[in-house]
């Protein structure tokens, strides 16, 4: 027994004295302790001796499954030492290093849960200081990872996702949104510059977005689950949304949304911010309905453990995109407001109204209330301006003053202007609606006609009856302008003709019904009643028999010349000014010629015909009759085509 025990102790001595020797290697002693260990069981408590020498230098008791635990720990520290000092990521380059990391930390963090080890202040300060390092390391491999493996957006793929819902073009023209104020400035000319609106789209079907590669997801999120276990879920959460925020960025300066002051937007000139405000139309329901939704799915992936964590993280991401955007809108809500800007706050408005109830649901508790709180307030901006600005058209076309007749008495600049500008109103009617609606009780009772129907109708289309009466009550005026009134009536007809048609031809017919449109194809009826009674009343009256005197047989020759020569003059006069007058509409054009001929035509041909053969006998006869019935249908057919005729008036039929 005495035998055993010295021997034992001359073990100790030499073990004692090897470790003494190998205190500058860690590692070598650590190896030969498990050499030493794997000898003799009787050498276990050399744990102590280790622990003893490389530290105070006094023994230290450990339990046998303590000291098992001690050298599981310090494996695991020694490779976390060991990746702190090298400068490499290594992540994605050496998977099996990674997993080894992994599970170092785990252990640790395992161990400094254990009750027996917390006991142990010296190695809990290095536990603590291993975890430290290894946080760091671990901060620095999720940053890289999220940075490298970031996709691209692709912007044109979005784009072209969304499908037109509303491409209203007016006949041969285009919906025509230009400055209220230079509304007729090309009227006519070739190669005239106008900005033809169409209807924001919508997003076609569900479309997924990821912006990082899906096969990193599982070692971001074996990344961020140690780093929430060691207590660094803070640091976590922001290296992760500075670098998504910063994607995000990105995205919306792709989709063409700049960070812009208030005091930049309002300064942007009209081309360049009809642009602008189109993208952000386009941003907002890919931002939302898009991009959000693959944030908020990628942090439920990668923050599975933890809804707060991945409710701030979302949060820290995406409530700067969001501002952004409503920054923006905000600069459009308080600009200046002009008649070309109304459907593009009404397309902002829409598309940001569709996106509250998705932003509702993608943010939580206060995050949602400040969010949903800054949209309304724009959204009330938007519908500000909306109202205002529809209000200062309204105003615009009642007060329109240009006092220059339009040539040749065709359809007026602002009635094509107003009629196109109106056609869109009607494809915003819904939102015009609800914009309108608290305005019900304010509007001005129209008068005449359509005050009956205005209790049955919608609020934009009071509103547009009202602007319709407007534009009439303007066209009157500018009717005035001419010197002659059967171009007066011309004037009328080609333009109420005109905003029937429009009307007619599209929603707008529903919304100020059957009875209105009714109303004013009677009056274009009325203005061509008028036109021929002032037109041709004194070319009829040459053809009649008051002021001749006598039988058809023996009525005075001079009296008759004198009544062919007023005719042909009558007739010519009206020739040389109404080829030049304009009836743009085809129908109208034939059916007034009809009208004309009908008059005309069979009062010619009796008054030739009891007539005629007493002028035969005079000299130079064909000076008073110079025209058959055929020559007047040939001459008829050329009024109102909108060309002069220079030449002057032959029998076309000699």
């Amino acid at each position: 027994m005495a035998t055993t025990i010295e021997g034992e102790e001359r073990v100790l001595a030499t073990a004692q004295h090897i470790v003494k020797s190998l205190r500058t290697s860690k590692d070598v002693t650590d190896d030969m302790l498990s050499i030493l260990s794997s000898f003799d069981n009787r050498l276990s408590n050399i744990t102590d001796l280790i622990n003893n020498t490389s530290s105070s230098g006094n023994k230290v008791d450990m339990s046998d499954e303590l000291s098992h635990e001690v050298s599981r720990f310090e494996s695991a520290e020694r490779l976390i030492l060991r990746r702190d000092s090298a400068s490499n990521h290594f992540w994605e380059d050496y998977p099996d290093d990674s997993c080894e990391y992994l599970a170092s930390i785990d252990e640790i963090l395992r161990l400094m849960e254990d009750l027996e080890f917390k006991g142990n202040a010296e190695i809990m300060d290095r536990a603590e200081c291993a975890v430290q390092m290894a946080m760091s390391k671990l901060e620095d491999e999720f940053r890289y990872i999220l940075l490298r493996n970031t996709v691209p957006l692709d912007a044109e793929q979005l784009y072209c996702s969304i499908r037109r819902v509303s491409l209203s073009f007016v006949a041969n023209e285009g919906d025509i949104i230009e400055d209220f104020e230079n509304f007729g400035e090309h009227d006519g000319e070739s190669g005239s510059k106008h900005c033809y609106h169409e209807r924001g789209g919508s997003l076609g079907g569900d479309i997924r977005v990821d912006l990082i590669n899906h096969a990193v997801i599982a070692d971001l999120r074996e990344i961020a689950e140690r780093m929430i276990r060691a207590g660094y879920e803070k640091e976590c959460c922001q290296v992760y949304s500075s670098v998504r925020r910063d994607i995000l960025d990105e995205c919306l300066a792709i989709l063409g949304v700049e960070k812009l002051s208030i005091e930049e937007v309002q300064r942007i000139e009209w081309t360049a911010f009809d642009e602008k405000m189109k993208k952000w139309v386009q941003a907002v329901k890919i931002v939302v309905k898009v991009l959000l939704i693959g944030e908020k799915r990628l942090c439920e992936q990668i923050f599975d453990g933890s809804e707060s964590i991945k409710e701030v993280c979302f949060t820290e991401t995406a409530k700067a995109c969001v501002m952004q955007l409503l920054n923006f809108g905000e600069a459009v809500s308080i600009g200046k407001r002009s008649s070309e800007k109304l459907f593009r706050i009404l397309d902002m408005y829409h598309a940001l109204a569709d996106a509250l109830p998705e932003l509702h649901a993608l943010f939580s508790d206060e995050s949602r209330e400040r969010v949903c709180s800054e949209v309304k307030g724009v959204l009330d901006g938007l519908r500000e301006a909306a109202k205002g600005t529809f209000k200062e058209f309204e105003k615009a076309v009642k007060g329109e003053s240009s006092s220059k007749p339009l040539h040749g008495g065709g359809i007026h600049p602002l009635a094509r202007y107003v009629m196109n500008y109106v056609k869109l109103i009607v494809d915003y009617g819904e939102t015009l609606n609800s914009i309108l609606a608290s305005d019900a009780e304010e509007e001005d009772h129209p008068q005449g006609d359509v005050g009956d129907a205005r209790m049955e109708m919608s609020p934009i289309g009071r509103r547009l009856m009202l602007l319709m009466n407007s534009l009439e009550s303007n066209l009157d005026e500018k009717a005035k302008l001419y010197d002659d009134i059967a171009l007066q009536h011309v004037f009328l007809m080609n333009n109420k003709l005109y905003i029937v048609q429009k009307v007619k031809d599209s929603e707008l017919g529903k919304l100020l019904g059957d009875e209105w449109v009714k109303r004013r194809r009677g009056l274009v009826r009325k203005n061509e009643t008028n036109y021929l009674r002032a037109s041709w009343s004194k070319v009829l009256a040459c053809l009649k028999d008051e002021g001749i005197g006598g039988s058809s047989g023996n009525a005075p020759k001079m009296a008759l010349k004198e009544r062919f020569k007023n005719f042909n003059v009558c007739f010519e006069e009206i020739y040389r000014i109404q080829t030049a007058w304009n009836v743009p509409d085809p129908q109208l054009r034939a059916e007034l010629k009809i009208s004309i001929s009908e008059k005309l035509i069979p009062a010619y041909r009796l008054f030739l015909g009891r007539f005629a053969n007493q002028l035969e006998s005079v000299r130079h006869a064909g000076k008073y009759i110079k025209y058959t019935e055929e020559d007047l249908e040939c001459y008829l057919a050329d009024l109102f085509e909108g060309t002069p005729v220079l030449h002057p008036m032959r029998r076309k039929n000699p």
